[in-house]
């Protein structure tokens, strides 16, 4: 059952095939994940102080300032090891990372927060929603349980919905988008790109994995929570959009010559899974059937 549910989850998200592969970071006993969700890859520039440091299929952002750096969600728990060496290839050394948030507390975007941030000292921020499963290492989770578990860790700072992290001259702001989880948040902030002030939103996943959507015991709020975080996300100051997958957000992060293939801004990304979104609720209602939970 874990393995399709989380196929189902990976799948969501359409993977580019490469021809060559480097090597695959390890895999997590009991867990089946896509490859390119291991795939390690060269860090690379989304805008001026802007760097792109995770795998092939899952994000970790990198914001560089002249009072230290901000680390946006790390990927797999194993991927700590990859990420830290991203960051001293862009000379970042472990005292410079002064933060460490991330879009939601699933073992696949927060699953080494734990080591980075004993590796670095950099202390964590989130909103309570997040802190207390980030707390938890995934366990207890409304949809999944205690199957997909991670490195527990506390967080130093806790933020309300519209509060910002201020380094530097850097404003990091978090908003929340309920929904895949019910603390996901989403990041802005401002950058440089081609010269011109950009604004750039990190938006987190807005998709149900074979969710219960309907009469569900721990997530009786679950519909409302997805359209309060839709129409948070389309509101999201959005010149250049990133996504914890980011396929999702038209991104083909291992192609060198063309990272950015099929831009989309916020609203687009919110219209589109929302209308997944539907279909997917109009499917449990139709079948009386309302999930695998």
């Amino acid at each position: 059952m874990l393995r399709s549910l989380f196929l189902s989850y990976a799948l969501l998200v359409a993977t580019p095939v490469l021809a060559a592969s480097p090597a695959l970071l390890p895999a997590q006993a009991g867990i089946e994940t896509r490859d390119s969700w291991r795939r390690p890859i060269e860090p690379f520039r989304i805008a001026e102080r802007s760097w792109y440091v995770g795998t092939e299929g899952l994000a970790a952002v990198l914001i560089r300032t002249d009072a230290g750096a901000v680390l946006i969600d790390g990927g797999l728990p194993q991927a700590a090891g990859h990420v830290l060496e991203q960051l001293r290839k862009l000379g970042v050394g472990p005292g410079e990372l002064k933060w460490i948030v991330f879009s939601h507390a699933h073992f696949d975007h927060a699953g080494p927060v734990a080591e980075i941030a004993r590796a670095t000292g950099a202390q964590i921020a989130a909103n309570a929603e997040s802190a207390a499963l980030l707390a938890r290492g995934g366990s207890d989770d409304v949809h999944f349980g205690d199957r997909l578990l991670f490195p527990p860790a506390q967080a130093d700072r806790l933020l309300l919905d519209g509060e910002s992290i201020e380094l530097g001259d850097l404003r990091l702001t978090m908003h929340a988008t309920p929904g895949h989880t019910p603390g996901s948040q989403s990041w802005t902030w401002t950058d440089t790109v081609d010269g011109r002030p950009t604004r750039i939103a990190y938006a987190d996943s807005l998709s149900a994995p074979d969710y219960r959507l309907i009469d569900h015991a721990r997530y009786p709020r679950i519909v409302e929570d997805y359209r309060r975080g839709f129409a948070a996300v389309r509101a999201l100051p959005c010149d250049l959009l990133l996504t914890p997958h980011p396929e999702a957000s038209g991104w083909a992060t291992a192609d060198a010559a063309n990272r950015h293939p099929r831009p989309e801004r916020c609203a687009a990304y919110a219209d589109g899974a929302e209308k997944r979104f539907d279909a997917q609720l109009e499917t449990q209602r139709a079948s009386g059937q309302p999930g695998a939970r």
